[in-house]
């Protein structure tokens, strides 16, 4: 199937691993042109090497903080310099830190709060003008199942995400007459480092090995397994797509059939 992706230009945040990273891999198996931002600016070659190694796509690296407002400015303005167009926007971060109600003191609520939030927001702000002057656009916020069925040490990301969600149906309303979609990908429990993470901390706390604290939570899944980070860009591919040009305003999630909830 032709996507219709080939010569488009499309930002993903947060890429150089995980995800992120997974999603810009296949925007440019599909032929598009690809900048790839996040802080560690070594991290983020080595990727830019990598995806273009592996697609022959022309890849733009960029270092940027997304919780510094002037930084994301600076990535839609770049982009705009390089390739005088912005057709796609997938708004991407690293989850804010896991804990309970209890353990969180107003400074963590309000890191998560730019880092999960505002950086979404202040993502669409920046690209919505060319967008908008080419009456054409993409724009897919990756979120958590969190924003369906509630992690239970998972707070900040359960309230944060839901705010993406809200912005998101919001926008769809407002932009879809010129000509841009904005939906949302809900992985579930993925094979990335975050994942990882959130295992190792889990282990600590309750004196069990990584693996046991992996074993026990994929026994709870359908399928027995975590999802990989190509299965879920697959679909972010397709929302990015010509063909997904009548859906808007969805929250679609790829988790192996985890959230039980009918919606």
């Amino acid at each position: 199937m032709d996507l219709g992706l080939k010569g488009r230009v499309a930002i993903v945040a947060a890429s150089s691993r995980g995800l992120g990273k997974a999603c810009a891999l296949e925007l440019a198996r599909e032929g598009a042109k690809v900048v790839l931002c996040a802080r560690d600016a070594e991290r983020l070659t080595a990727t830019a090497d990598e995806i273009r190694a592996a697609t022959g796509a022309e890849v733009f690296p960029l270092a940027i903080n997304l919780t510094d407002p002037a930084q994301i400015v600076h990535l839609a303005n770049e982009t705009l310099r390089r390739y005088g167009r912005i057709d796609v926007l997938v708004t991407n971060n690293g989850g804010p830190p896991p804990g309970y109600f209890d353990e969180l003191d107003d400074e963590t609520w309000l890191y998560a709060h730019q880092l999960t939030l505002l950086s979404a927001a202040r993502l669409i702000r920046a690209v919505l003008p060319a967008m908008r002057a080419q009456q054409w656009g993409r724009i897919i916020n990756i979120t958590s199942v969190s924003v369906k069925q509630p992690i239970d040490n998972l707070l900040l990301s359960n309230v944060y995400r839901l705010g993406v969600v809200g912005l998101a149906k919001t926008l769809a309303a407002q932009l879809a007459a010129d000509g841009i979609t904005i939906n949302n990908v809900a992985p579930g429990y993925t094979r990335t480092d975050r994942v990882l993470e959130l295992a190792q901390a889990r282990a600590q706390r309750q004196g069990k090995t990584v693996e046991e604290i992996l074993a026990e939570t994929t026994d709870r899944f359908p399928m027995k397994r975590m999802g990989e980070p190509e299965e879920l860009a697959a679909l972010v591919a397709f929302l990015a797509s010509e063909r997904a040009s009548y859906i808007t305003g969805t929250t679609i999630q790829v988790d192996g059939g985890y959230t039980q909830g009918i919606l």
